[in-house]
């Protein structure tokens, strides 16, 4: 049971937390039948991502064991099998799938199509698009975008294009920071474990990191001073979250790039106390702005 557990990889589910994105954005993340909905959404998304977990450890098995972390995950150290992964994960993408078809839900054909598309988009990942430079990262960005669609829909709230474009920016700046710990790792200890490995350098990622990071913060001022935020939020003090936003991208950039620490956002939330606090802080303070004003 150990070994199918780090198979399915469950700190990772927390990327999906982006499902409830909308529910919080929209001030309803107070509604329980809404948070139940957004709940089993978020289980179903969680098991598809177990399942493409799976399977891109399968596809990835040769150069998994050659990686120092990555050879004692259970395909590449041999502790499961390439057959019992395969049966695994066909039997997540089934549960995935029924969690949404036999749920109630106004949007049910319309959330299964999400989670096809991510599945379609993944499973292409997996067999090539992860070995094309820049796509490669676009298509894990997507990934994060779909999360937000189907979360929407799960309680039927209409996206912002800010905050898709935010989303989607994040999330790319997310993507070149991992991609910059794959160049660590090949000029550090000569190990290559992408085949685009070579269509980025240092220098390339560092000036993309610091552009996606600018822009982003940007996108979130514009955001959070835009006529339309301040008339539905009734506040026009929603600008006093940009800096815990600021305050935690600067601090993944002096992470990747001074400390050459991980850039994997799920290990790093996980034990930088500094991000940890921006992100509780911007959570309060985004709270205390919506729900108690209103």
């Amino acid at each position: 049971m150990g070994e199918i557990l780090k198979l399915l990889r469950p700190k990772q589910w927390s990327k999906n937390l982006f499902i409830f994105l909308p529910l919080f954005f929209a001030g309803q993340i107070q509604d329980p039948n809404l948070i139940l909905n957004c709940l089993v959404t978020f289980a179903a998304f969680s098991f598809m991502a177990s399942a493409i977990y799976g399977i891109n450890d399968v596809v990835d098995v040769k150069e998994d064991r050659l990686h120092p972390k990555k050879s004692k995950r259970p395909i590449a150290s041999g502790r499961i099998s390439i057959p019992v992964a395969i049966l695994i994960s066909m039997l997540l993408i089934l549960i995935s799938f029924s969690l949404i078809w036999f749920y109630p839900s106004t949007n049910k054909v319309q959330q299964l199509l999400i989670l096809g598309i991510y599945l379609i988009m993944n499973i292409l990942y997996c067999f090539w698009l992860k070995r094309v430079a820049i796509i490669d990262v676009m298509f894990i960005a997507i990934g994060f975008v779909l999360r937000l669609i189907i979360g929407g829909m799960t309680a039927d709230i209409p996206l912002t294009h800010w905050i898709v474009i935010m989303t989607f920016l994040l999330t790319l700046f997310i993507g070149f920071a991992k991609r910059r710990d794959d160049l660590i790792l090949k000029n550090n200890h000569g190990i290559t474990l992408r085949k685009n490995t070579n269509r980025y350098n240092l220098d390339f990622i560092n000036q993309v990191l610091c552009l996606l990071g600018g822009i982003t913060i940007v996108c979130y001022i514009m955001y959070t001073v835009s006529p339309e935020v301040i008339v539905r939020f009734k506040s026009p003090y929603m600008y006093i979250t940009t800096v815990f936003v600021l305050g935690g991208i600067v601090r993944y950039l002096q992470l990747a790039i001074v400390d050459q620490n991980t850039g994997s956002p799920t290990e790093i939330l996980l034990k930088d106390r500094f991000i940890q606090g921006c992100l509780a802080l911007w959570i309060a303070s985004f709270y205390l702005i919506i729900y108690l004003n209103g």
